[in-house]
């Protein structure tokens, strides 16, 4: 098939976590390939990744304004970026590249201000743009499974959501004698580079993303507190919820639960069953129907008949995990990307869109105004 989509990254070098994660994921597919980028501010490293992954040298651009330029003049230029820097530049760096006409794929949150996201949703609109925001988790293939299941009526009408995302790795922040020991990502701690919240911000969204992912609900409105334990930022929260057909739901986000690694756990409960699924366990997915016994579905196996199954990459109990999320995001994406080129109506849009990365900062926004003001209740339509 050929690599039919070039793709260029804006931050991301070889000594970065999250860039690397987004190359593996794109290397699953076959049809796009990484031709130019703006890996680091720091010369050096620049040019090691450029170098690592065989992107031409004229291609590596000092920063990401040269690159959009450049990029969106050349006959053979780049069909997307992908945006992985830290949370504060995201917004002046899409905004940059829809400018100039180029498709965008952009690490979550979309940006810290609801203006800001509503900008560059018209943006993306106006110029009729592929916009994605990476909210991993919906690209589990047992995600999808559950999703469709759902839609299918197989526990009925929803009566009740659950769901947490706990995390322990910022209990340091919490002993003032580990704090000079404190280096990874402890950026996000920091209202310059995280806007106006920390927890909610950096992992509460992917609740508010899943659940309304999986059962396609929107929230009317929500009542939150937030735990910040004398720092400028939320450490933990939890919020109750209102979605449009009168239920109500429960997040939990925390990034000081000893014990926990990175628990987002999700509940579903309708009047004729319940799906819970665990991304700990990814590859599998608790179904109870009704007055029956728990049944654990495994990702890969033929009894699931759900269209959703062909996501699975290995055969039933070889496990599968983050990369291939992340992987079956850009699956989607560059599959619509395609159609577009060739003047078609993209075939799937099954991936996470500008207006979610919009609805994640207005929730977030509700969150700590709610907290702020007592925990009183925030419309959101």
């Amino acid at each position: 098939m050929g690599k039919q989509i070039k793709y260029g990254m804006v931050g991301g070098d070889v000594h970065a976590f999250i860039g690397e994660v987004h190359r593996k994921a794109i290397n699953y597919d076959t049809r796009a390939q990484l031709v130019a980028g703006c890996f680091s501010d720091i010369p050096e490293y620049n040019a090691e990744t450029g170098e690592a992954y065989g992107v031409e040298k004229d291609r590596v651009y000092e920063n990401y304004v040269e690159m959009a330029e450049k990029e969106s003049s050349r006959p053979d230029g780049i069909d997307f970026v992908s945006i992985v820097t830290p949370n504060f530049l995201h917004y002046e760096m899409a905004k940059t590249f829809l400018e100039k006409g180029i498709n965008v794929v952009c690490e979550k949150p979309l940006c810290f201000e609801i203006e800001q996201a509503q900008e560059l949703k018209n943006l993306a609109e106006k110029k009729n743009l592929l916009f994605a925001v990476t909210y991993t988790y919906g690209g589990y293939t047992m995600a999808k499974v559950m999703k469709e299941m759902i839609s299918e009526g197989k526990i009925g009408n929803i009566v009740a959501i659950n769901a947490e995302y706990a995390q322990d790795w910022l209990l340091d922040v919490l002993s003032p004698e580990k704090k000079d020991e404190l280096k990874l990502s402890i950026w996000r701690t920091n209202p310059k580079y995280s806007g106006i919240s920390n927890c909610v911000g950096d992992i509460g969204t992917h609740i508010e993303y899943f659940v309304s992912y999986v059962t396609g609900l929107k929230i009317k409105r929500l009542l939150a507190t937030t735990n910040t334990y004398g720092h400028a930022l939320d450490l933990n929260s939890n919020i109750i919820l209102e979605y449009e057909n009168g239920v109500n739901g429960a997040y939990w986000c925390s990034q000081v639960a000893a014990g926990k690694l990175n628990g987002l756990l999700v509940r579903i409960y309708g009047d004729k069953g319940s799906l819970e699924w665990d991304q700990h366990y990814p590859d599998y997915l608790v179904y109870t129907p009704k007055d029956g016994a728990p049944q654990t579905l495994s990702r890969g196996c033929g009894y699931i008949k759900e269209k959703a199954a062909s996501f699975s990459r290995l055969p039933c109990g070889h496990p599968e995990g983050f990369y291939v999320a992340f992987a079956n995001i850009y699956k989607n994406y560059i599959t619509a990307l395609i159609d577009k080129k060739a003047g078609k109506t993209p075939s799937t849009m099954d991936f996470p869109t500008v207006e979610d990365g919009y609805n994640g900062v207005r929730f977030v926004h509700a969150v700590i105004e709610s907290a702020k003001n007592g925990s009183t209740w925030v419309e959101m339509e």
